[in-house]
C-alpha cells in the first residue's frame, strides 16, 4: 500500500523541476507484434503535443513497477493481468528520478483514452518510433531502450 501522492513537482539545487515528488515512472509496453504502446500529451502537461509512453509520480513508498502499472491503466486502460515485466531502466539524479518499466503484454488489447492527459494512444512498431515528435526525455532514452528490446 502506498502513502502521500507524489503529484507535485520536485525542484533541483538549480531550480529544474520534474514531476513527481517521490519520483515518476512509466511504461513501455511491447506488443508481440513488436509495437510499443505510446501517449500523445494533452497541449497543457510539460512537453504538450509530443509522444511517450504512460506514466507519471510515484506516491509514497510505491514502488516504480507498481507506480508505471497504476499510471498506464489510468491513463491508457493498459490491463495488469497481460503484462510480463521485462526490464526497467533508471535516470537518478539525487533528488529526483525516474523509471522506465519495460513489459511485454501477452496479447495486444486496445488501449483507452481515460483521462485528459492524452490526446490519443496508438500502437507504433518500432522502427516507426522516430518519426514522431517525441517527448525530449523520452527521445534521449529510446536508443538504448531498443538497444535492450
Amino acid at each position: 500500500m502506498s502513502g502521500r501522492s507524489g503529484d507535485a513537482w520536485a525542484e533541483g539545487p538549480d531550480g529544474t523541476r520534474y514531476w513527481g515528488r517521490f519520483g515518476a515512472a512509466g511504461l513501455l509496453v511491447v506488443s508481440p507484434q513488436r509495437e510499443i504502446l505510446l501517449q500523445h500529451r494533452a497541449q497543457w502537461s510539460h512537453f504538450g503535443g509530443t509522444w511517450g509512453m504512460p506514466g507519471g509520480a510515484r506516491h509514497e513508498g510505491e514502488s516504480a513497477v507498481d507506480a508505471a502499472v497504476r499510471e498506464a491503466h489510468e491513463e491508457a486502460g493498459v490491463p495488469e493481468a497481460l503484462l510480463r515485466v521485462r526490464f526497467s531502466s533508471v535516470l537518478d539524479l539525487g533528488y529526483w528520478s525516474y523509471t522506465t518499466v519495460v513489459a511485454d503484454a501477452v496479447e495486444r488489447f486496445e488501449p483507452v483514452v481515460s483521462d485528459p492527459e492524452s490526446i490519443a494512444l496508438r500502437w507504433v512498431r518500432v522502427d516507426e518510433v522516430t518519426g514522431l515528435p517525441l517527448h525530449p526525455r523520452f527521445a534521449e532514452a529510446w536508443p538504448g531502450l531498443i538497444a535492450r528490446l
